[in-house]
């Protein structure tokens, strides 16, 4: 019969071949820097436990609500550091997520019970940006996480073997490699899978043990690692990967399913651009957002646009394109913009920056999107009062 494993002897440190993405302290993930000295001076795109520290620490020192065992925060200060907010003592909390409220709290307090929490929805919709925030919030760490691929191994998700240590000793605690939802489960934290249904089938079906019973059996040593109070897991999916590897429904029962949606409106949509390409320009030396908003709501125009197949006003049907035309693309052609209008124009985004950007993510069938692209550019963009510039910006580009 299985013997219960201690979770505090779950030591990472005991195999130098764990993953990279261990549980560690953060000042070890680089040479010799603490984690603020990390943040400032190499951290390209810093942890959100990192970047938005002092917004944690506030909301931890103002929160006097009832917190669930192990959580830095309660729940309601959880939805406030995803949503935002002005605390008693003037602290601004800058918002996260741009969406409807009732949405995050639905997913704060899934966290708060024995049920997983899936993210679902189309790319672009902010699941893996959510999904770290909550991680960072509730445990104060969003680094135990496991990235889904059609090649992650079952050894990811439970657990694998320093094989020196195999071969010379045998099966034992000290060759074992802790896998993050291990480590999760040991220290009652909460951890992430990203993209679960790239995973094969029978690897998801490792999680069914974990999120059921709240066990991980070690059937090599007779032993189990059982999750204390405060673990749980969060995964997300694409809406456009389902016939991939399709969840059983056996695993699909132990999750509560959140549905993100794109933005309701361009000023909705707008607002989520400006904010991440501000906070992206800003690690990267690049000039402010507000100086390019009209080619910032142009961006997002076209990609409503095209996503939904009918212009704003309603009166023209579209073709759509094969591409998904996210939000996330939109930050990826606003930030490319101001990279080019930085260091080959004036600092100020144009017409003539984001033009190539939005063909890239328009066109990516050559023979189909191009036409799609074309069409619209004569039909909607040339007719359109105040972008002319855009039209023979889009149209150098695309000829």
């Amino acid at each position: 019969m299985p013997v219960s494993v201690d979770p505090t002897t779950v030591d990472e440190s005991r195999n130098q071949s764990a993953p990279a993405n261990a549980h560690t302290d953060p000042g070890a993930r680089t040479s010799g820097h603490t984690p603020a000295e990390q943040t400032e001076t190499e951290a390209l795109r810093p942890h959100a436990e990192d970047a938005f520290a002092a917004e944690l620490a506030a909301l931890a020192a103002q929160d006097d609500r009832p917190r669930p065992a192990r959580w830095k925060l309660s729940p309601w200060a959880v939805a406030t550091y995803l949503l935002g907010g002005t605390l008693p003592d003037g602290t601004v909390i800058t918002p996260k997520y741009v969406g409807p409220r009732r949405i995050v709290e639905v997913a704060v307090t899934t966290l708060a019970t024995d049920r997983a929490l899936l993210l679902l929805g189309v790319p672009g919709t902010a699941k893996t940006w959510v999904s770290e925030h909550l991680a960072a919030a509730v445990s104060g760490d969003s680094t135990l996480l496991v990235q889904g691929t059609a090649g992650t191994p079952e050894e990811a998700i439970r657990y694998g073997w320093n094989y020196a240590q195999l071969l010379a000793h045998g099966p034992s605690r000290d060759a074992l490699v802790p896998s993050p939802v291990m480590r999760a489960m040991a220290e009652g934290m909460t951890a992430r899978v990203e993209e679960l249904t790239r995973i094969p089938a029978d690897v998801q079906d490792t999680l069914i043990t974990i999120l059921s019973e709240k066990t991980l059996p070690i059937p090599e040593l007779g032993q189990e690692v059982q999750a204390v109070r405060g673990f749980n897991l969060i995964a997300t999916a694409n809406d456009r990967d389902r016939g991939v590897n399709d969840l059983s429904s056996a695993l699909r029962r132990r999750f509560n399913t959140v549905v993100l949606p794109l933005p309701e409106s361009a000023d909705a949509e707008v607002d989520i651009v400006s904010r991440r390409v501000d906070q992206i320009g800003r690690s990267l030396d690049l000039p402010a957002v507000p100086d390019g908003i009209d080619e910032i709501r142009r961006v997002v125009t076209v990609f409503r646009e095209l996503r939904d197949g009918v212009t704003a006003d309603g009166r023209t049907k579209l073709k759509s394109p094969s591409g998904t035309l996210s939000t996330a693309e939109a930050i990826s052609v606003v930030t490319n913009g101001l990279a080019l209008a930085t260091h080959f124009g004036d600092g100020v985004l144009r017409a003539s920056d984001v033009a190539a950007g939005i063909l890239g993510a328009v066109v990516r069938d050559p023979a189909a999107d191009r036409v799609i692209w074309q069409e619209y550019l004569e039909a909607v963009v040339r007719e359109r009062d105040g972008w002319t510039d855009f039209y023979r910006a889009c149209r150098e580009v695309s000829a």
